[in-house]
């Protein structure tokens, strides 16, 4: 069990290249964290390379007792994860935050140990007799984003080592500590060389997947970073699974009541302050309840508390880095420019300490305004007026992400209709932005492809193998 200061200890780097980190809601200094070179990296994936046939000829069920003994580590130390995850990212400890992040982190290691994947007779009659199971790929390589940087790591390292993989992990520069700190007490539990951790910048990242033993890649972040992904390893022929940009779409109904969906809305929105891939980033009401779900969703966010994520009165927290807060504030700027209503917010404090963007929600704001066709990844939600459900089909429909969207509506049936005709990955019908383990994730058009979660996901991370006769 690690307390902070231990856990801080052991992640901080001691001697070579190093990078300051500070807290994005104060400034502070947190401590310094190490950067790689490519020689790190060389020797990282040659240590799981050399680890993962011992790590493979373990049983199924010994793998899956590993997972359990890993969650019950991270559950041991789960305040000392917390509390790093909170003043590096930003996130604050409580609402679903740091202590909800590290909880599930915990959760999915037991839900993913407890997925069953058993060898499938597809034939067996006169004509022959054959059947389909699911190999290693061999070593993985995990890149992981910022805004969710211990539970979407552990979204792709669980069914990974669950199938006999072995992993080269890296955590985003913005939250090297974070990914460090998780690695620390998984490897407590795991055999030496089964979590490899390399840390640095995109030169390394571009280095891992170049790598030819490198037999599967998975990434969670921007298209762009995608797209050279692709190219990067497409010498390789190297298995991808891309979670990429999202532009989330939210279509209400003119059958809800305001009140009732208001909070939903606003966490589905505003979960993490806005970063989350799959929050809701554009959201399409119909004219007969506009201005009483505007309202309604302004008297809520009003009362949600913004402020450093160790103030346990918090649940809103700061952008996690300058650049983010420049994005979000030039959207809302742009929209300003065109003469759309900001009904929060909008208005930064840029000489107080910390990236905090207010939360805000723009209205009457056309939607080919910036703020709507492009992803804000921040606490500014674009809110646009419709009057027909064809209209915000095809506004929903015409961007080229494709990850989530929503329809909210008393009427589930009229609300599936609608939900059946959008284009993207999940349709949450009077919620957004929920996973589960059990069910599969991925994106559609430029958000990405292949799936992650439940059985499907441990597919990803393996080969199918057919034995014929």
């Amino acid at each position: 069990m690690y307390t902070y200061d231990t856990l801080l200890a052991k992640v901080s780097a001691t001697g070579g290249r190093t990078r300051d980190v500070t807290d994005p809601a104060t400034g502070e200094l947190i401590g310094p964290a190490p950067v790689n070179a490519l020689a790190d990296l060389d020797s990282a994936v040659a240590r799981a390379v050399e680890a993962q046939p011992a790590w493979a000829a373990r049983t199924d069920a010994d793998r899956r007792q590993t997972l359990l003994k890993l969650a019950d580590a991270v559950d041991e130390s789960a305040e000392a994860l917390a509390l790093i995850l909170s003043r590096e990212q930003g996130k604050p400890l409580n609402g679903p935050n740091a202590r909800f992040e590290v909880g599930a982190c915990a959760n999915w290691l037991r839900a993913t140990a407890a997925l069953d994947l058993p060898t499938q007779t597809v034939l067996d009659d006169e004509s022959g007799h054959a059947e389909l199971s699911y190999r290693p790929v061999g070593t993985v390589g995990v890149i992981t984003p910022w805004n969710w940087p211990m539970m979407i790591a552990i979204w792709q390292i669980a069914p990974s080592l669950r199938m006999g993989n072995t992993v080269v992990a890296k955590p985003s520069e913005y939250t090297t500590l974070s990914g460090l700190a998780l690695a620390a007490v998984l490897n407590d539990v795991l055999p030496a060389g089964v979590l490899e951790v390399v840390t640095g910048a995109g030169d390394i990242g571009d280095a891992l997947v170049r790598r030819p033993e490198i037999g599967k890649v998975m990434f969670t972040g921007s298209t762009a970073t995608g797209s050279k992904i692709i190219t990067a390893s497409a010498g390789n022929i190297t298995r991808l699974t891309l979670e990429l940009g999202g532009n989330d779409a939210g279509i209400v109904l003119p059958d809800v009541d305001p009140a009732a969906i208001a909070e939903d809305l606003f966490w589905g929105a505003f979960l993490n302050t806005g970063q989350t891939c799959a929050a809701l980033k554009r959201l399409y009401v119909h004219d007969d309840v506009y201005d009483a779900v505007v309202q309604a969703l302004a008297e809520l966010a009003a009362k949600m508390p913004m402020g450093v994520g160790t103030d346990e009165a918090n649940v809103l927290g700061p952008l996690q880095n300058e650049m983010q807060f420049d994005i979000v504030d030039a959207l809302v700027e742009e929209a300003k420019a065109r003469g759309a209503r900001v009904v929060l917010g909008g208005d930064p404090d840029r000489d107080g300490a910390g990236y905090f963007y207010p939360t805000t929600l723009v209205a009457d704001i056309d939607n080919d305004a910036a703020l709507v066709q492009e992803e804000q990844f921040g606490p500014a939600l674009p809110i646009v007026r419709f009057s027909d459900v064809e209209e915000a089909v095809a506004a929903a429909n015409g961007i080229d992400a494709g990850l989530g969207a929503s329809v909210w509506s008393a009427d589930r049936d009229a609300a599936v209709a609608v939900a059946s005709r959008l284009q993207a990955g999940t349709v949450w019908i009077n919620s957004h932005g929920g996973v589960h383990p059990f069910v599969p994730f991925g994106g559609a058009k430029r958000s990405g492809y292949g799936l992650e979660f439940g059985v499907e996901g441990l597919k990803s991370v393996a080969v199918p193998q057919v034995i014929n006769g």
